[in-house]
């Protein structure tokens, strides 16, 4: 399973939100790119960009610091953030972002979001942001009457490479991942599903591991990493590649021990 560190910007800094509060975000760089370096080289393979002033603006407003991240870095990123047009989209792919993660176009606007499927194949990810249930959408600031499922098994259909599942009440707030509705949600659809919010321990990583034959393929990690409670290079030993399960033991007459 791909543990998959977060970085939040706001106002070109890497912050972090309490349950999708702007009112309520801490500061942990001033430097981004730093950041994205140093998750790197404890052994991230993937990262996650949310540019929050875009989600809110409706625009990519953080341009210079995803640009900053992606020259700093050769691993795979993928972002979302107030990507709500094929220009947006196209902006961040010129960078040389990897993945553009789709959410209030994905309520308002499906038919683009096919679109956009058809035109960028495999690189298109649909951010399900949730609140009891349903999709919140501008920044969270707005929450829609779509249930989370229906909205993933439609845009499936679309064409969408992999559905990114937040628990908006649980974002933030080191409570551990809603088990329950990313198993109803990997019921619904057959693309893979990556978690994100309240993940506060490893525990909580090796409870996501059993839902990973279900579709579950990656778990987001923001406050966590930030605050010490998770270490990146622990976390990748419990569920990453090589993880400690994975391990033969050693008997004493093991070949591969």
């Amino acid at each position: 399973m791909d543990v998959i560190p977060a970085i939040d910007l706001l106002e070109g800094h890497c912050v972090r939100l309490y349950q999708g509060d702007y009112d309520r975000s801490q500061v942990f760089s001033d430097n981004p790119a730093d950041v994205a370096k140093q998750w790197v080289d404890e052994g991230a393979t993937r990262l996650h960009i949310v540019d929050l002033d875009g989600a809110k603006a409706g625009k990519v407003v953080n341009l210079g610091a995803i640009e900053a991240i992606a020259h700093a870095v050769s691993v795979p990123i993928e972002i979302g953030g107030g990507l709500r047009d094929r220009t947006s989209v196209q902006q961040v792919f010129n960078l040389g972002i990897q993945w553009a993660i789709l959410g209030t176009i994905a309520v308002e606007q499906p038919q683009l979001v096919q679109e956009l499927c058809e035109e960028f194949p495999e690189q298109i990810i649909i951010g399900i942001d949730a609140r009891n249930g349903r999709v919140a959408t501008r920044g969270w600031l707005e929450t829609s009457e779509v249930l989370a499922t229906q909205l993933a098994v439609q845009m499936q259909e679309l064409g969408a490479a992999a559905i990114i599942y937040t628990d908006i009440h649980r974002d933030g707030t080191l409570t551990g991942p809603n088990l329950e509705a990313l198993r109803e949600l990997a019921a619904a659809i057959s693309i893979p599903i990556i978690a994100s919010g309240g993940v506060s321990s490893v525990t909580d990583l090796l409870s996501l591991l059993a839902l990973e034959p279900q579709g579950v393929t990656g778990v987001i990690v923001g406050r966590a990493l930030y605050t010490g409670d998770i270490l990146l290079k622990e976390a990748l030993r419990a569920i990453g590649p090589g993880r400690i399960q994975d391990i033969p033991p050693n008997l004493g007459f093991s070949t591969f021990a």
